[in-house]
């Protein structure tokens, strides 16, 4: 890296606070209560992003290499960016970025053999693998703090999608929660 007086020097290198349970604004964990306690009987789903602060600044972990090599102050914190109520799968696949990691709490019907309907809560971690290193770095270090403060964890699966829209299917849903 070069000075405005032409020495070099190695670039700064920040510390990530990677502690989000302290940084996870009220709002989102308001947000995931009322979603565990809700009756909802179709697919419904809420979509949490992880936000990175530097700079004094939010970005959605787009700019993140350069952040990280700067000489500022960052955090992570968590945004709610979606709550959806009786959707498809293919309309959540179409709500989901191609090119960033979510976590997404969905409330999703299963029939067992013997005709009852159980609506349990699971976690996708949602993964594509066009997500720069970076961010799925970042994302995969908030997973079970996110996991612990959106109480899911007792209860539920983890389901990984890696492959984007075309991997969330009904039958990847049906054998994790069956």
């Amino acid at each position: 890296m070069t000075s405005d007086d032409g020495s070099t020097s190695p670039p700064v290198r920040t510390t990530i606070n990677v502690d989000i349970e302290n940084n996870i604004p009220v709002e989102v964990r308001d947000d995931l209560r009322k979603f565990r306690f809700s009756r909802l009987k179709g697919i419904s789903v809420l979509i949490v992003k992880l936000i990175y602060y530097y700079k004094d600044k939010q970005t959605d972990c787009r700019c993140i290499s350069a952040a990280i090599n700067s000489s500022y102050t960052s955090q992570l914190s968590l945004e709610t960016q979606e709550r959806l109520e009786d959707i498809s799968l293919e309309e959540l696949a179409d709500e989901l970025p191609e090119n960033a990691p979510r976590y997404v709490v969905i409330s999703y019907p299963v029939k067992h053999p013997d005709g009852r309907i159980a609506v349990p809560l699971a976690l996708i971690n949602w993964k594509p693998t066009t997500s720069s290193p970076e961010m799925n770095t970042l994302h995969a270090s908030g997973l079970s703090m996110f996991q612990q403060v959106a109480e899911v964890s007792r209860y539920t699966q983890i389901v990984e999608v890696r492959d984007g829209a075309e991997a969330l299917t009904e039958e990847l849903l049906n054998k994790a929660l069956g």
